[in-house]
């Protein structure tokens, strides 16, 4: 019943906002309403009664998805980001879905600050501002002072948002049962998985303390580094109800004519874009996934070297070791024009089918992305491409990846701000040499050495018990064959092999001993990592178990 109740709710907006002219303009014959099935017309046909519509698309688009909710703000949001997929007015609308959503009253907002917080704004705060400073789909944001003088910015998310976002879920849960039930694409594209995974994102998005603890690793990533900045939480002020950081003063990325006044290099500005999403892509594997252009900001006090600032860190991503492995190699591999080992990595992976003809598979990714391969922005569009590689997935059933969305996502936002700050930017030119060097660091003799001395501790606690165990398994066999005259190689097998177990027991402990060492004078370690081919320390362990044996 509750699904049923915001269906209908939705379709009242559709008809107040006349969007059924979205798609059956008299103007627009491809996509008139003749085109449309006829099950659709009937549903669109009751927004006639609403009479024509008295404001632009745009404008109508863009308040029937405040009128929804965050889930469909979010949604405006990303087409927002996207001119070469969507109408310049759409998209000129869309923007003030950014920052600029319709504020809820201020009254409000500090009583919930005041009661997560259990004191009243001005014993709190040396100065706190009653008109907000920013709203946006799931919070609001004001300014404020604390006593110290430190300039920071409050938060709290909207009040009853959560009952909003449950039934939102739950009708998007009834969709994605359907077409996962009766569509063959649905079946494939999974779409009641991916729904269960933004599920997690947006509660996660309400619960400021995560929200906050995201800030920090983030921030903790980049200490230091010229590329980002990310303010600074006030833990003592914030919970999951509020959150209070450090204030930024930046320009906001999407004000070209304030970064051209400051003389920023257009250029820089978007290579060090590519570089951020893939730094944190592959090197920190926790990438901020919610980059649209109202939470990023530049600081231009350096124009040549200009570095970013990201805020709202409330939704992050991560990929599996298997899917960033595959993700990196499948670029290289493009960015190398090797579609075929694109498609080997597709069926190893599990992304399509292990029968999966690999030629036919070659063929068509080699039909996608040769198009594009090494031309600027402002000839390509990365969506359009996506488009294509759907096509081709249908061709050969390659199945949407859950934890991929995010990512995909993410993509998208890059490359629409990439598309706005410089279109002539060479996205393949600008990240192969990064993931060129990342998969190199990856296999290196230092990297290695740095997994083994994280699993050591746990292999050394394991390590003696293995030949014990190999020893019983085998004499439990050798028993239980001996009086079986159908499996006499079984038992001579065992017979064999006893005698030799014995002998593992000082390579084991050589083994262990050597690793132990390693892992009490890493300096050591570190020595033996300047040596040519020695990016194991296991020489050392096998020079101890030729003493022990």
């Amino acid at each position: 019943m509750i699904r049923l109740r915001r269906l209908l709710k939705i379709l009242r907006v559709v008809y107040r906002y006349r969007l059924d002219t979205l798609v059956s303009s008299p103007s627009n014959p491809p996509a008139g309403k003749d085109t449309l099935p006829l099950s659709v017309r009937l549903i669109l046909a009751p927004a006639y009664l609403y009479g024509s519509p008295k404001a632009s698309r745009g404008e109508r688009l863009r308040k029937a998805l405040e009128t929804l909710g965050p889930i469909f703000v979010k949604f405006g949001q990303l087409l927002s980001t996207r001119p070469d997929l969507v109408p310049a007015d759409i998209c000129e609308e869309l923007a003030y879905l950014q920052d600029n959503v319709a504020p809820f009253k201020p009254e409000k907002f500090q009583q919930i600050v005041e009661q997560a917080l259990g004191a009243s704004v001005d014993d709190l705060f040396l100065r706190f501002d009653k008109q907000p400073l920013a709203s946006a789909s799931v919070a609001q944001v004001h300014a404020a002072v604390l006593k110290d003088g430190s300039d920071v910015v409050v938060k709290a998310v909207r009040p009853g948002i959560e009952k909003i976002i449950g039934k939102d879920i739950a009708l998007m849960y009834s969709l994605a049962r359907l077409l996962a039930t009766y569509s063959e694409d649905g079946r494939r594209l999974r779409p009641v998985e991916v729904v269960a995974d933004y599920e997690n994102v947006i509660y996660d998005e309400l619960n400021l303390q995560a929200e906050g603890a995201n800030a920090s690793l983030l921030r903790h990533n980049f200490e230091g580094s010229p590329l980002l900045y990310v303010p600074k939480i006030n833990w003592h002020y914030s919970n999951p109800k509020v959150l209070v950081m450090e204030r930024i003063y930046g320009i906001p990325v999407t004000n070209i004519d304030e970064l051209k006044a400051a003389g920023v290099n257009f250029k820089a500005l978007a290579e060090r874009g590519v570089e951020i999403f893939f730094t944190q892509v592959f090197e920190h594997n926790f990438f901020h996934a919610d980059m649209h252009p109202g939470n990023i900001f530049v600081n231009a006090s350096n124009p040549q070297k200009p570095s970013y600032i990201a805020i709202d860190c409330a939704i992050m991503g991560s990929l599996s070791k298997d899917d960033q492995y595959y993700m990196a190699r499948n670029l290289i591999a493009i960015f190398k024009r090797d579609y075929r080992q694109v498609a080997e990595l597709h069926i190893r992976s599990g992304w399509v089918p292990s029968n999966t003809p690999v030629n036919e598979f070659t063929g068509a990714i080699r039909a996608v992305c040769e198009p594009i391969f090494q031309r600027p922005l402002n000839e390509i569009s990365l969506g359009h491409m996506l488009i294509s590689l759907f096509t081709t997935a249908r061709r050969f059933n390659m199945e949407v990846q859950p934890s991929l969305v995010l990512l995909q996502k993410t993509l998208l936002n890059i490359e629409g701000l990439g598309r706005q700050l410089y279109p002539q930017l060479d996205l393949w030119a600008t990240a192969q040499p990064f993931l060129d060097k990342w998969l190199k660091e990856r296999y290196s003799a230092k990297n290695l050495f740095k997994q083994f001395k994280r699993f050591a501790p746990d292999w050394l606690e394991q390590l003696p018990e293995i030949p014990p165990l190999i020893y019983n398994a085998l004499q439990t066999l050798q028993q239980k064959n001996s009086d079986n005259s159908s499996a006499p190689e079984v038992a001579n097998s065992a017979k064999t092999i006893l005698p030799k177990t014995r002998k593992w027991f000082p390579w084991v402990g050589g083994a262990a001993l050597g690793a132990g060492l390693c892992l009490a004078f890493p300096q050591w370690a570190d020595s033996l990592l300047q040596l040519p081919q020695a990016g194991l320390a296991l020489i050392a362990a096998g020079l101890l178990a030729l003493l022990l044996r």
